[in-house]
């Protein structure tokens, strides 16, 4: 019975060790995938500031900024003005 108490305690030490190495690795994987996800974030966050940043910077005074222009308003023309003349007195013979 002592070489299976031996066997038994060895075959448990054994499920322990496997056991705590499968545990550390699954928490490093954790950790891992936790600190990717921060990275990715800010990642994300830094371009899509940017792009909002290029936009606005493009819009406000880069080649797509709007030039004023000039309306083309319909201006009334220059009718000739019909001043009054007195009327001529003909002589009467």
């Amino acid at each position: 019975m002592a070489g299976r108490t031996k066997n038994d305690d060895r075959a448990a030490r054994e499920r322990a060790r496997a056991y705590a190495a499968r545990k550390a690795l699954h928490d490093t994987q954790i950790a891992r995938r936790r600190r990717d996800n921060v990275i990715v974030s800010i990642a994300a966050g830094v371009v899509i500031l940017a792009a909002v940043g290029a936009q606005a910077l493009f819009y406000t005074s880069g080649p797509g900024v709007a030039t004023p222009e000039p309306s083309s308003t319909v201006t009334p023309s220059e009718a000739p003005s019909v001043v009054p003349t007195p009327p001529t007195v003909t002589p009467v013979p």
